[in-house]
Order: C-alpha cells, then sequence, then structure tokens
C-alpha cells in the first residue's frame, strides 16, 4: 500500500513467490490519503501484513513530519481495531535525489515512525534509508531512474532484501 513507489514496483508478485500479493499503491498519494481510502482498498481484503510506503509526498506538499507520523497513526488504529492481529510494515521514507532538500525532514519522520513501531506489537520498520546512501553520503544514484526520484530495479532489489524474511514470515490464509 502507498505511492507510486509501490505502483510502479515491476516485479512486486514475482519478488515474493508464494506470496498472495495486492499491490495497492497510486501515484503522488499522501499519508491522508492512504487513510482515506483504507476502508475501501485495504480492509476487504483482510491482509495479515500490510507493506506501507507513505509519506514523502506529505512532505514534499508542506506537511510536516508530526502531521505524517499522526497519519501513519491514525492508519495504524484504522487497520487494528478491525483486524487486531494484522501486521504492519513501515517501509521507512526513501532518500530520493530530487528531493534530497527534504531530508531532515524525512529523518525526523522516519525516526518518530521507528520509535513508535519499536514499542507496539506487529509493527515493523524497515529502514531501507541507510541502504540507499552512498559513500559520500548522498542517495545512490544508481538506485533511481532518470527522474531520480523513482527507483529502478536495483532500488528494488534492496527493498526486496529488506522486506523478503517480514513477508515470508507473514501467515497466509
Amino acid at each position: 500500500m502507498g505511492s507510486s513507489s509501490i505502483r510502479l514496483w515491476p516485479d512486486l508478485r514475482s519478488d515474493f513467490p508464494g506470496i498472495n500479493v495486492i499491490q495497492r499503491g497510486f501515484g503522488g498519494s499522501r499519508l491522508d490519503e492512504v487513510v482515506r481510502y483504507t476502508s475501501r482498498i485495504v480492509l476487504p481484503y483482510t491482509p495479515t501484513l500490510i507493506v506501507l510506503y507513505a509519506g514523502e509526498n506529505d512532505l514534499v506538499e508542506d506537511r510536516t513530519p508530526e502531521q505524517v507520523f499522526d497519519a501513519y497513526k491514525t492508519f495504524v488504529r484504522l487497520v487494528r481495531d478491525p483486524l487486531p492481529q494484522a501486521r504492519i510494515a513501515f517501509v521507512s521514507i526513501k532518500p530520493s535525489p530530487s528531493r534530497w532538500e527534504l531530508v531532515d525532514k524525512m529523518r525526523i519522520t522516519n525516526e518518530m515512525i521507528r520509535d513508535f513501531a519499536a514499542t507496539h506489537p506487529g509493527l515493523s520498520f524497515v529502514d531501507v534509508f541507510p541502504m540507499m546512501i552512498g559513500p559520500n553520503g548522498r542517495p545512490r544514484s544508481e538506485l533511481f531512474v532518470s527522474d531520480s526520484l523513482h527507483m529502478n530495479h536495483n532500488g528494488y532489489a534492496i527493498w526486496r532484501g529488506m522486506l523478503l524474511p517480514i513477508v515470508s514470515s507473514a501467515p497466509t490464509h
């Protein structure tokens, strides 16, 4: 679930063989929009695990890290109230070269969500950020397509590697 980074994942289903993957990303989405559509595009499937990538577009549109964090907590409540056993894995906001000016807000948002997830059973934080930073301390350009925002196969390979243990351990039904 989430923004274009989920929608554009070209091999999402084949990257997680044997898992019933439902790709529910929509381009440009903000976390508050994910919240708005949760009852329609998440809950009817009674997922056992939700992998969520959202928040980057919120920061681009001048929402604060606190507003993104509040939307995340609302999403968790909207899912966990009807589906208390559902696990939620939040993929950290990635460091995109084209949005590097937001890096401080990204780090603050990621830290708030990481700390919250660490204290709530069934929530996890998948920190892709450090793996996407090069030796120069900037985003690794070889992970992105020409727009310096969306990832290429190399970027998704990092995400797949970090998500595979979480997705593989999810109960299926």
